[in-house]
């Protein structure tokens, strides 16, 4: 377990030492580094660390050395920041004299020995080491021959997924509607081919378990030739795969096997099981894969046309599973936790014996239940074990405050195994961003976008060719989520992550591991154990007591996530005087009072500042200290302006300041928070969301508007009090912000027009777009957003009916119209606004009569209608709307909701989930 995290340690703090050396070396001076050396040193120890996380058994010796390589790769982190704020921060600007000022720090004799002194002791570290390799290279080939005691069979470790096939159909619950499923996929199709049923779902869950209910079922077996059961796992061998396939498929017929077939090649194999199956229906499962690699590698050996056959694949990965079954016309069963009526009724079954839960203890089960969150396996074995307890609730109140003591235990060290199956299978890359899960309190469900700012900011994510660090961060939350490690707590309406969480009983694990690893020391109102080394501080509950800090010389993260109990002065000063120098992320919401502490201006290592949600006033000059300053959340602060001197900020590549966002639609014109931006902010050119500045004029050559097209990597930009004569500016712009995908614009008054009709070619990969304020037309580029998914035309007050020019926008999946049209008749016509799935009409004075065609928006979900106080009758043509699911009518005409009664029992029949009508 201690491998897995110190893998990854080497490769990102080792490897950054390496590469850094190489990169700083003129700037060293006399100081003679071999760099080739540390970097085999590092190559040798990844090698073994890759080869060794695999394994569970862990001798002490192996243990300690694992411990090593941790504090040499945190301490050589240490030296490279102690260069960096020692000698780098001696001058200003790299473009003006730097080498000459660099030049002069470094021949300062003390600090070049001393850097030198201690860049000596890290090799000598390194070296020693090194000397004892090939003695954990010899404990650890002994560790793999041992099988008995630790686990591990030839070499494999043993995941316990073999004893779901042992459960008894009695102890099954919640599987009668999937298995039902699968088996009408399986017997009801009449088509030729092959088809791939996939089963997917993160482990525990029991798809090996309804995948052998399917297998087995006497159905099944009636309706096809062959049935073949194969583990496939993540040590997949393509030949020996082939070869034990080919012994099932002949053994289950009595024929002899082909001859020669251990000379056979995979090729040859796989021809004979294509010939052997053409002739016949069949249904073979392969369990557990992990790989795509191995499906792509032996699918051709299955039959596409002629032969009747379906291949059922059980995986945790979503990728494998929709890929393969798309591919072969089949289907994907994305397997669901147990609701909680099945959930308590196979924890009284196991922890009862089938009785019903004592009174008295009715809220500790309901503690356990929570925590298994519907995971079958969680709930079998943690209830067998409690069974044991003899129904004391003393004994049940004591394993809930020691769960995470208890899955390292011998009562339920499978089940933890089969969690751990898939973090031990992370890259290298991975296994620190999943890591970080354990820095969040338990059900904490974290914006997706702040979860990759914060990635970036620890130094996580590594540059890949043609992509910002922010899109490969993305691609990492995709790959926890495809290997369902982490969970989707909210999407949007057309289907994207916005805020993602770990099952509680992942997160204890990860917090053991990180526990191991000094990952994260979190202080959550208790008594708080501070390590020697805290990396990370996270408080979840501030007693406001810190008497205790100790150890914080290297803290790297700072990260208040408790804004009701907001830190004192002196007890956030205490915390970053004691780790000051090298911390890079501090994120501090709801917990401040009206002024930023003046010791935050020294963190000049400092990546990542959070202060949403605090009363803070002000920006000070001093921000300019802040160089390596990423990103700065202002959001929901009392901040309306911003310092010239934030243009000293270069590397800023997220300024957030905009508040209550979600209730622009709502609130009066000008109840919407604004702030003044310095007038050359184009020269911040690595800036990615800026939200919401004024377009103020600020000079006779210089507008905001003109500094925004300086602004070329922006994908969300947020502008306010436009003007008339800033719109051929501002379009002009646009144009030259070719990555920017959410925009949202506001004149400067109610009556204001936003004039933005002039060309904007190339016109941006808009997805989300919002114009607040008086528009005579829509812009003639509007309608050329092929990727726009989300509209808002808010205060627009427009003469003509827009839904002409907007109808055919293929990706529209939300759309409102507010005070944004002064007609009489809105048309919906047929064919129009396929995607549509949100719509609302708001403020309308005039409005009288919405027409819906047949055919048009056949994916609404919602219909939201208020202040349309002309309209007296529910939209013509809504039975046509077939996916409805919410109707909402608020402060509209007197009779409105009496008419709609009056329709609705006089046969009108509108397929509605729910209705409210608000008068």
């Amino acid at each position: 377990m201690q491998f897995a995290m110190a893998e990854s340690v080497v490769s990102f703090g080792m490897h950054q030492l390496s590469a850094w050396f190489c990169e700083e070396q003129e700037l060293l001076g006399s100081i003679r580094i071999n760099t080739d050396n540390i970097r085999d040193e590092i190559g040798r120890m990844r090698a073994f660390l890759m080869m060794a996380e695999e394994r569970e058994d862990i001798h002490p010796q192996l243990r300690e050395w694992a411990k090593q390589v941790r504090d040499i790769a945190y301490d050589a982190e240490a030296v490279m920041d102690k260069f960096m704020l020692g000698f780098a921060y001696e001058h200003s600007d790299r473009n003006c004299g730097c080498l000459g000022r660099i030049y002069v720090s470094v021949k300062n004799l003390r600090c070049r020995r001393q850097f030198a002194s201690e860049v000596r002791d890290l090799q000598s570290r390194l070296k020693s080491i090194s000397e004892g390799h090939h003695r954990y290279r010899d404990i650890h080939s002994a560790a793999s021959q041992r099988t008995s005691s630790s686990g591990f069979a030839d070499g494999t470790w043993y995941d316990g997924r073999g004893d779901a096939l042992l459960l008894e159909e009695a102890e099954v619950v919640g599987f009668e509607k999937p298995k039902r499923q699968l088996i009408e996929w399986l017997c009801s199709s009449y088509n030729y081919g092959l088809r791939v049923i996939s089963v997917v779902g993160t482990g525990g869950l029991g798809k090996t378990t309804l995948a052998r209910k399917v297998y087995d079922d006497a159905v099944v077996k009636m309706h096809f030739h062959s049935h073949v059961w194969m583990t496939v796992s993540h040590s997949f061998n393509l030949e020996e795969f082939l070869r034990k396939l080919i012994r099932k498929l002949v053994g289950e017929i009595n024929q002899p096997r082909p001859e020669g077939l251990d000379a056979m090649d995979a090729d040859e194999m796989k021809e004979f099981i294509y010939q052997f199956l053409q002739r016949r229906t069949y249904v073979i499962v392969l369990d557990d894969v992990w790989r795509l690699n191995a499906w792509e590698a032996i699918r051709y050996a299955f039959p596409r046309t002629g032969a009747y056959g379906f291949v059922i694949i059980t995986t945790r990965f979503h990728s494998i599973g929709h890929g393969a079954s798309i591919e072969c016309n089949g289907h994907v069963y994305n397997l669901e936790p147990l609701s909680q009526e099945e959930s308590k009724t196979l924890f009284c079954r196991k922890a009862f014996l089938g009785g019903s839960c004592p009174t008295y203890l009715e809220d500790a089960a309901a503690i356990v239940l929570k925590k298994c969150e519907g995971l079958p396996l969680a709930i079998v074995v943690i209830g067998s074990l409690l069974a044991t307890k003899n129904n004391s609730i003393e004994e049940w109140n004591k394993f809930d405050r020691s769960l995470g003591d208890e899955l390292e235990g011998d009562h339920l060290r499978r089940m933890t195994k089969l969690l751990s199956l898939s973090y031990y299978n992370l890259p290298h890359y991975l296994k620190p961003c999943f890591l970080y899960f354990s820095i969040f309190p338990e059900n904490f469900r974290i914006y997706k976008s702040k979860l990759i700012r914060l990635w970036v900011a620890e130094g996580f994510i590594h540059p890949k060719e043609g992509k910002t660090m922010e899109e490969v961060a993305e691609d990492h939350v995709k790959e926890l989520l495809d290997r369902s490690l982490i969970q989707v707590a909210e999407t949007t309406n057309y289907g994207r992550p916005i805020r993602v969480r770990v099952h509680d009983l992942l997160r204890m694990i990860v917090l053991t591991k990180s526990k191991e690893q000094n990952f994260v020391t979190i202080e959550s109102g208790g008594e708080t154990r501070w390590p020697n080394k805290s990396r990370r501080v996270a408080i979840h509950c501030s007693t406001g007591n810190t008497e205790d800090i100790k150890g914080c010389d290297q803290l790297r993260s700072l990260l208040v996530l408790d804004s009701v109990h907001a830190l004192s002065k002196r007890n956030l000063s205490k915390l970053l005087c004691a780790g000051s120098s090298p911390l890079k992320v501090l994120e501090l919401k709801g917990a401040l009072s009206d002024k930023i502490p003046d010791h935050v201006f020294r963190l000049r290592l400092l990546k990542y500042l959070g202060l949403k949600n605090t009363v803070v006033k002000t920006i000070p000059k001093s921000i300019a200290k802040l160089r390596n300053l990423e990103t700065l959340d202002l959001r929901c602060t009392k901040v309306t302006e911003l310092p010239i001197e934030i243009l000293k900020l270069r590397r800023l590549r997220h300024l957030l300041l905009y508040s209550n966002k979600k209730s622009r639609g709502y609130r009066p014109f000008d109840d919407v928070q604004s702030f003044q931006a310095p007038y050359k902010i184009g020269c911040l050119s690595a800036l990615q969301n800026l939200s919401d500045i004024e377009a103020t004029q600020a000079g006779e050559d210089t507008s905001i508007v003109r500094e925004i097209g300086e602004l070329t990597e922006m994908r969300s930009l947020g502008i306010k009090k436009l003007k008339k004569e800033d719109g051929k500016d501002l379009c002009s712009s646009l144009a030259k912000l070719t990555n920017l995908r959410s925009l949202y614009v506001a004149s400067t008054a109610e009556d204001e027009i936003i004039d933005m009709q002039y060309p904007v070619y190339p016109t941006p990969p808009l997805e989300t777009l919002e114009l607040r304020g008086r528009l005579r037309e829509l812009p003639e580029w509007l309608p050329a957003l092929h990727g726009l998914t989300r509209l808002y035309l808010r205060w627009s007050r427009m003469k003509h009916d827009p839904l002409n020019s907007l109808q055919d926008l293929p990706y529209l999946m939300e759309f409102e119209l507010s005070h944004a049209y002064e007609g009489d008749r809105l048309c919906f016509r047929a064919s129009g606004f396929q995607r549509l799935k949100k719509l609302w009409l708001l403020s309308l004075n005039r409005l009288r009569l919405v027409i819906v065609e047949k055919g048009c928006m056949p994916l609404l979900q919602e219909l939201y209608m208020s202040g349309c106080r002309s309209l007296e009758e529910v939209p013509s043509g809504i039975q046509h709307l077939g996916s409805l699911q919410h109707m909402d009518f608020s402060d509209m005409a007197e009779g409105f909701v009496t008419k709609i009664e009056s329709q609705r029992e006089g046969g009108d029949k509108w397929n509605l989930k729910s209705m409210r009508k608000w008068m």
